[in-house]
């Protein structure tokens, strides 16, 4: 019974002597391994690529679509009665100023003038002849008024009789070119007053046509210097000639024509156009267009690196290129993130790295 309690008393001293081992000389375990492992191997900072930002006066420009239009237009309208016995010109035909575009029917106008003429001719000679008369106290001095009266009045019925006669022959205007002919010859009698004959342009100067906002209204002026690109590919500059003073009652916006020198007539009317209208310097920096993104609360902006954490800047656009946009918004030297920016956040610890050359030249 005594050696029992022996043995069950050393057990329970050993045991406590098992235990207090543990506490005062510790061993290593899987699981302290594993923790240590953990602690050497923290993640370490997203590599992000940068540029540095170079603030600079960029020249915008109003870039606007709009189509061409011939500066002057005309429907020639027949002016009195008769028939249309000659057409002078076709569709597409240039003519010069006052060159005979068609002829009506005489219908007595020539005949009229000269009777207009003989009657005016006998009272010329009979105030003539009769003022010496007076003149000499052989008629009276009254009579003279009425000598000069009827005079007058052949005068005037002359003038008359030859702007009838004038009225049967369509010149043109100006220089142009004949878009249209909208009569026959043979085409009908006293209806034929009021009737179109043909329609004409003139191509030089030629006009680019666009619709401005109202916000952008005002950075333009009188003068301005223009650079026009036809859907066709063709070139050309001018000078801004006409800013409309009321809007459109439709878009609200307003009309402005840039006119373009057309001497040879090879820009077509109505043809759609790009006009580039060069706006005041301002400052603003060059980043690429991949660089741009939004922020949480939905901004538009760039990321940069500030130290060595990201930060948000929103900007505006000011304009936007093929490969790359001008921005305001970002301060000179800032450090642009161009590659990376779309998988960090603002406060975020990054290693910042100079941008790949090809990223890099489009700064």
């Amino acid at each position: 019974m005594k050696g029992s309690r022996l043995v069950a008393v050393g057990l329970v001293v050993a045991a406590v002597g098992w235990v207090a081992s543990g506490h005062l000389f510790p061993h290593e375990t899987a699981e302290s391994r594993a923790a240590i492992r953990t602690n050497d191997n923290e993640p370490k900072p997203f590599r992000v690529a940068v540029i540095d930002a170079s603030l600079a006066p960029h020249a915008r420009k109003l870039t606007l679509s709009g189509r061409t239009e011939a500066d002057k237009k005309v429907t020639i309208t027949a002016r009195t009665g008769g028939v249309l016995t000659e057409l002078r010109v076709r569709r597409g035909q240039h003519v010069k100023k006052d060159e005979i575009i068609a002829v009506l029917s005489d219908d007595a106008r020539e005949a009229q003038v000269a009777q207009a003429q003989a009657i005016f001719n006998q009272r010329k000679v009979e105030l003539e002849a009769r003022r010496k008369l007076i003149e000499g106290g052989m008629m009276p001095k009254l009579e003279a008024v009425n000598l000069e009266s009827q005079f007058k009045s052949a005068e005037a019925s002359l003038a008359a009789a030859i702007a009838e006669r004038e009225r049967g022959v369509l010149r043109a205007p100006w220089d142009g070119i004949i878009t249209e002919t909208e009569s026959q010859v043979g085409g009908a009698a006293l209806s034929m007053t009021g009737a179109a004959v043909v329609q004409m342009v003139a191509l030089d100067p030629m006009l680019a046509v666009v619709e401005v906002s109202e916000r952008r209204l005002g950075s333009l002026k009188l003068g301005d210097e223009a650079e026009v690109r036809l859907v066709t590919g063709q070139k050309a500059k001018g000078r801004v000639r006409y800013i409309a003073k009321s809007a459109s009652q439709t878009t609200r916006t307003y009309r402005v024509e840039v006119e373009i020198k057309n001497p040879d007539g090879a820009i077509p009317d109505g043809i759609t156009a790009e006009v580039a209208i060069p706006m005041a310097p301002v400052p603003a920096t060059r980043v690429p267009r991949s660089a741009l993104t939004f922020s949480s609360a939905g901004d538009l902006g760039v990321r940069v690196v500030n130290g060595e954490k990201v930060d948000f800047l929103p900007i505006s656009v000011v304009e936007d290129d093929q490969n790359h946009m001008w921005v305001a918004g970002v301060p000179d030297t800032a450090r642009v993130i161009v590659q990376g920016q779309d998988f960090v956040r603002e406060g975020q610890n990054v290693t910042a790295v100079p941008a790949p050359e090809t990223t890099a030249s489009t700064k």
